[in-house]
């Protein structure tokens, strides 16, 4: 069964009231129907709007999508560095990142699939990665490896998370334990 997931008062940093009820509908419903089964008219309704509403601050539903990619990213990027901060062992990270990426597998779908054929969300997908490179080169400094190494470890990080999330090794008849020891590896490979 989805959970439904609604962004956390002040999760979003929006303009006003209004476009963090839209984003938050457009999260569930993107969460609930993949990009293809949701219209903006729904998603006005969900927030308790008319649909109208959506076009005075959204121009269509890939720009709420993309709205909702950001809050997400933000969601998982507060999400790590809680658990940074508390010095929390690789594999909670770890579960931290599944669990994040099992609860939103619908909208995850939809991102990839998207990538793929428009590109608008490919560029603000590859803008995402950029911005968790540079996190990651930040926090590790002098010792942070080349740009090419990082995204090959954060690719690697996001497949077999997204590949755990969606219980591709249970298809397989096989225990995802070594993709988490894997994810594990990579992330203490890329934390201080």
């Amino acid at each position: 069964m989805q959970t439904e997931t609604v962004p956390a008062a002040g999760a979003v940093r929006a303009p006003s009231a209004t476009v963090a009820k839209l984003i938050g509908a457009a999260a569930r419903e993107f969460n609930r129907h993949g990009f293809s089964g949701t219209d903006t008219n729904k998603v006005a309704r969900r927030a308790g709007f008319a649909p109208q509403t959506f076009y005075r601050w959204f121009k269509d539903k890939t720009e709420i999508f993309l709205a909702v990619y950001r809050w997400w990213e933000e969601e998982e990027r507060a999400l790590l560095a809680r658990l940074m901060a508390e010095k929390a062992p690789a594999h909670r990270l770890v579960e931290a990142i599944v669990e994040h990426h099992r609860t939103y597998r619908i909208f995850r779908r939809s991102l990839r699939q998207l990538s793929l054929e428009d590109p608008v969300v490919r560029r603000a997908r590859a803008e995402s990665r950029t911005r968790q490179i540079e996190r990651i080169r930040a926090s590790l400094g002098a010792a942070a490896p080349d740009l090419a190494e990082l995204a090959a470890t954060l690719f690697q990080i996001e497949r077999l998370c997204d590949a755990i999330a969606e219980d591709e090794f249970e298809d397989l008849r096989l225990s995802d334990r070594a993709a988490r020891a894997a994810v594990a590896s990579l992330l203490n490979r890329i934390r201080r």
